[in-house]
């Protein structure tokens, strides 16, 4: 691996603003990023590695380490070493690296190899979580959240196809393949900054995961119908369910972050979507408003993110058993309160980014068992170490 070593100072210091303030890794990358236009590729593309790679593997780093981490640069430089030698099996010649008993963190590493949530660098409550939910399944989804995501994108098909945009990007050095999951899905053979091409600015796509793009399908929508996206967020299934109606009928985005509905609205502009309205939850009444008026209600949840580990490694370390109880019981009140919105004969979609049963079948069979005028249609699992996606669970209800 070539690098700068001033690029060293770079992770060092973006780690450091992250053991001080807590804020999400992606966030603080984006923020030096910012501050440093004039890097090139590579070297953007080295400390977004670098760092991705330092928080992934934060407590087996600290345990090869053989020291609990500090908010100062030499406490980072020896994790950074440590990264180095299980990536790389080398230390490279820095001064910041100099005179570290490599001898002994090879011996500390190849110990931690035999333990599960060393080797996978998870907490351990979270592993013993993953084994009491999932049984054998979890050996295999605790590795896949260490497996790097891939740039996945949409096709806005209202203003281009497949074929079409691949053309484009490839135009732009962009080389891209056709998802076998998502029917408008492209993968990026590469990671690249999409956000600055001209198709990104034209609408022609948005980036979202495989598994994201499976929802709007799901929900079985059809062009005129009234269907509501009830945690709509910053929006990327709201403009894809958008795209199925083929920009016919109304979608009614909600959530209770004005900033990410106004984010939204930029979004929807920008793919020359016109049917979206957006609406901020303040009170029951503004749920209670819509009572028994939407063909389709989607509830994609607030939830313990388990699902896209893999691509938000700073999850596990903030994730506590402690709030995993109080999402449930946040879940449980939502579909409760939401499924109201359903029209007879209409169609609740609930979904979670999250890998438990927990907080997804047994949260469904919960709610059926208390509203007996919803039946189960289908359900859906997907995972990053049985799909290569992110981790997604869907459920159709059916109102009677």
């Amino acid at each position: 691996m070539k690098f700068h070593p001033h690029l060293i100072t770079s992770v060092t210091g973006i780690l450091l603003e992250w053991m001080k303030t807590g804020r999400y890794i992606d966030q603080l990358i984006e923020s030096d990023f910012r501050g440093n236009k004039r890097r090139g590729a590579n070297d953007r593309r080295f400390i977004a590695q670098m760092t991705y790679d330092a928080v992934r593997y934060w407590r087996l780093l600290w345990t090869v380490a053989g020291k609990e981490p500090t908010p100062e640069p030499e406490s980072v430089h020896t994790i950074l070493a440590v990264l180095f030698l299980i990536k790389e099996k080398s230390i490279p010649p820095l001064r910041e690296f100099a005179g570290l008993p490599v001898d002994d963190y090879k011996k500390r590493y190849e110990e931690s190899l035999t333990d599960r949530s060393l080797r996978e660098s998870i907490p351990e409550w979270l592993d013993q979580y993953g084994v009491a939910q999932l049984q054998e399944r979890w050996d295999a989804e605790a590795a896949a959240m260490n497996d790097p995501a891939p740039v996945v994108i949409r096709v806005n098909l209202l203003k281009t196809d497949l074929a079409s945009l691949r053309a484009e990007l490839a135009e732009e050095g962009v080389e891209t393949t056709e998802s076998d999951l998502a029917d408008a899905g492209l993968v990026l053979t590469e990671r690249k900054n999409v956000f600055a091409l001209p198709q990104f600015r034209d609408g022609k796509f948005e980036v979202q995961d495989t598994a994201s793009q499976l929802v709007a399908p799901f929900m079985e929508v059809q062009p005129g119908m009234r269907v509501i996206d009830a945690c709509a967020g910053a929006g990327g299934k709201t403009l894809h369910i958008a795209t199925l109606m083929r920009n016919k009928g109304r979608v009614i985005a909600m959530d209770v972050s004005e900033a990410k509905l106004q984010e939204l609205k930029r979004r929807h502009r920008r793919q020359g979507i016109d049917i979206i309205q957006t609406r901020q939850i303040v009170t029951q009444k503004d749920i209670q408003r819509l009572s028994e008026g939407a063909d389709r209600v989607l509830l994609d949840v607030p939830c313990s993110g388990s699902g896209v580990i893999r691509r938000n490694p700073d999850t596990k370390w903030k994730l506590t058993l402690e709030k995993i109880g109080l999402l449930i019981q946040e879940q449980r009140e939502i579909l409760t309160r939401y499924s109201r919105m359903v029209k007879p004969g209409g169609k609740l979609i609930y979904a979670t980014c999250s890998l438990f049963p927990a907080e997804n079948q047994e949260n469904v069979a919960f709610f059926l068992q208390h509203h007996p005028e919803f039946l189960l249609e289908t359900e859906s699992v997907l995972t990053p170490a049985s799909m290569g996606t992110d981790g997604f669970y869907m459920a159709r209800l059916k109102r009677l």
